[in-house]
Protein backbone atom coordinates (compact mmCIF):
# COMPACT_ATOMS: atom_id res chain seq x y z
CA UNK A 1 0.00 0.00 0.00
CA UNK A 2 1.90 3.40 -0.94
CA UNK A 3 1.26 6.66 0.30
CA UNK A 4 -2.34 8.81 0.58
CA UNK A 5 -2.52 10.67 -1.72
CA UNK A 6 -2.29 14.23 -1.32
CA UNK A 7 -5.93 16.31 -1.52
CA UNK A 8 -5.51 20.27 -1.56
CA UNK A 9 -9.05 20.66 -0.92
CA UNK A 10 -9.13 18.79 2.35
CA UNK A 11 -6.88 21.24 4.27
CA UNK A 12 -9.67 23.81 3.01
CA UNK A 13 -12.45 22.05 3.39
CA UNK A 14 -11.40 21.04 7.31
CA UNK A 15 -10.81 24.74 8.17
CA UNK A 16 -13.85 25.87 6.81
CA UNK A 17 -15.81 23.57 8.63
CA UNK A 18 -14.16 23.73 11.65
CA UNK A 19 -14.94 27.54 11.75
CA UNK A 20 -18.29 26.61 10.64
CA UNK A 21 -18.76 24.65 13.64
CA UNK A 22 -16.89 26.89 15.77
CA UNK A 23 -19.18 30.06 15.18
CA UNK A 24 -22.43 27.94 15.77
CA UNK A 25 -21.04 26.27 19.18
CA UNK A 26 -20.74 30.10 19.91
CA UNK A 27 -23.76 30.99 18.70
CA UNK A 28 -25.42 29.43 21.11
CA UNK A 29 -23.62 29.45 24.01
CA UNK A 30 -23.21 33.44 24.14
CA UNK A 31 -27.52 33.56 24.79
CA UNK A 32 -27.26 30.30 26.92
CA UNK A 33 -24.94 31.94 29.34
CA UNK A 34 -25.92 35.43 28.94
CA UNK A 35 -30.01 35.33 29.12
CA UNK A 36 -30.44 31.56 29.89
CA UNK A 37 -33.92 32.02 30.14
CA UNK A 38 -34.17 33.69 26.96
CA UNK A 39 -32.28 30.39 25.42
CA UNK A 40 -34.32 27.87 27.22
CA UNK A 41 -37.80 29.36 25.91
CA UNK A 42 -36.45 30.56 22.13
CA UNK A 43 -34.04 27.81 21.18
CA UNK A 44 -33.45 27.05 18.00
CA UNK A 45 -35.54 30.00 17.18
CA UNK A 46 -37.38 30.68 13.82
CA UNK A 47 -40.81 29.79 15.62
CA UNK A 48 -38.70 26.19 17.05
CA UNK A 49 -38.85 26.02 20.85
CA UNK A 50 -36.64 22.63 21.00
CA UNK A 51 -34.99 23.47 24.76
CA UNK A 52 -38.51 24.17 26.49
CA UNK A 53 -40.25 21.08 25.30
CA UNK A 54 -37.87 19.81 28.20
CA UNK A 55 -39.56 21.44 31.19
CA UNK A 56 -38.47 22.72 33.84
CA UNK A 57 -36.14 25.99 33.19
CA UNK A 58 -33.05 25.63 35.16
CA UNK A 59 -30.85 28.85 35.04
CA UNK A 60 -27.90 26.59 36.48
CA UNK A 61 -28.36 23.70 33.86
CA UNK A 62 -29.14 26.41 30.83
CA UNK A 63 -25.93 28.28 31.90
CA UNK A 64 -23.33 24.85 32.11
CA UNK A 65 -25.14 24.05 28.65
CA UNK A 66 -24.15 27.30 27.38
CA UNK A 67 -20.62 27.34 28.84
CA UNK A 68 -20.05 23.84 27.35
CA UNK A 69 -21.14 25.30 23.85
CA UNK A 70 -18.74 28.41 24.32
CA UNK A 71 -16.00 25.76 25.31
CA UNK A 72 -16.28 23.74 22.18
CA UNK A 73 -16.81 26.62 19.89
CA UNK A 74 -13.32 28.11 21.34
CA UNK A 75 -11.68 25.09 20.77
CA UNK A 76 -13.48 24.29 17.37
CA UNK A 77 -11.80 27.76 16.36
CA UNK A 78 -8.88 27.21 17.57
CA UNK A 79 -8.08 23.95 15.60
CA UNK A 80 -8.74 26.51 12.71
CA UNK A 81 -6.40 28.74 13.95
CA UNK A 82 -3.20 26.47 14.64
CA UNK A 83 -4.20 23.96 12.08
CA UNK A 84 -2.90 21.07 13.81
CA UNK A 85 -3.65 17.81 12.60
CA UNK A 86 -3.18 16.55 16.42
CA UNK A 87 -5.01 19.06 17.88
CA UNK A 88 -7.56 19.10 15.63
CA UNK A 89 -8.27 15.74 15.71
CA UNK A 90 -8.63 15.72 19.79
CA UNK A 91 -10.89 18.92 19.58
CA UNK A 92 -13.28 16.84 16.72
CA UNK A 93 -13.22 13.55 19.32
CA UNK A 94 -14.27 15.53 21.77
CA UNK A 95 -16.94 17.59 19.76
CA UNK A 96 -18.21 14.23 18.72
CA UNK A 97 -18.11 12.35 21.99
CA UNK A 98 -20.48 15.33 23.00
CA UNK A 99 -22.87 15.70 20.03
CA UNK A 100 -22.74 11.42 20.38
CA UNK A 101 -24.44 11.63 23.85
CA UNK A 102 -26.84 14.35 23.19
CA UNK A 103 -28.13 12.67 20.46
CA UNK A 104 -28.25 9.63 22.07
CA UNK A 105 -30.10 10.93 24.92
CA UNK A 106 -32.81 12.69 22.53
CA UNK A 107 -33.55 9.80 20.95
CA UNK A 108 -34.57 8.06 23.90
CA UNK A 109 -36.10 11.32 25.66
CA UNK A 110 -38.76 13.33 23.66
CA UNK A 111 -39.86 15.74 25.85
CA UNK A 112 -42.83 17.61 24.61
CA UNK A 113 -41.65 17.85 21.09
CA UNK A 114 -43.47 15.54 18.57
CA UNK A 115 -44.15 15.80 14.51
CA UNK A 116 -42.02 17.95 12.49
CA UNK A 117 -39.98 19.99 15.60
CA UNK A 118 -39.36 16.27 16.63
CA UNK A 119 -37.95 15.10 13.32
CA UNK A 120 -35.96 18.76 12.71
CA UNK A 121 -34.27 18.49 16.01
CA UNK A 122 -33.32 14.83 15.85
CA UNK A 123 -31.58 15.47 12.41
CA UNK A 124 -30.15 18.94 13.83
CA UNK A 125 -29.13 16.53 16.37
CA UNK A 126 -27.59 13.59 13.60
CA UNK A 127 -25.73 16.19 11.83
CA UNK A 128 -24.30 17.70 14.94
CA UNK A 129 -22.57 13.83 15.37
CA UNK A 130 -21.70 13.46 11.17
CA UNK A 131 -19.85 16.88 10.63
CA UNK A 132 -17.40 16.63 13.45
CA UNK A 133 -17.14 13.07 12.00
CA UNK A 134 -16.71 13.68 8.75
CA UNK A 135 -14.24 16.56 9.53
CA UNK A 136 -12.47 14.12 11.38
CA UNK A 137 -12.06 12.00 8.26
CA UNK A 138 -10.59 14.88 6.48
CA UNK A 139 -7.80 14.80 9.05
CA UNK A 140 -6.56 11.33 7.20
CA UNK A 141 -5.56 13.47 4.07
CA UNK A 142 -1.77 14.94 4.13
CA UNK A 143 -2.54 18.47 3.24
CA UNK A 144 -1.10 19.70 -0.18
Amino acid sequence: MGPVPVNRWAGPLLRAGLVLLGALHVSWGIPAVAAPRWFFDHFPGFGQTWTAAYPPFNVHLMTDVGAAFLTLGALLLAAAWLADQRVTRVVLGGVLLFSGIHLAFHLSHRGTLAGGGLVASLVSLALGVLAPGALLVLTRWPRA
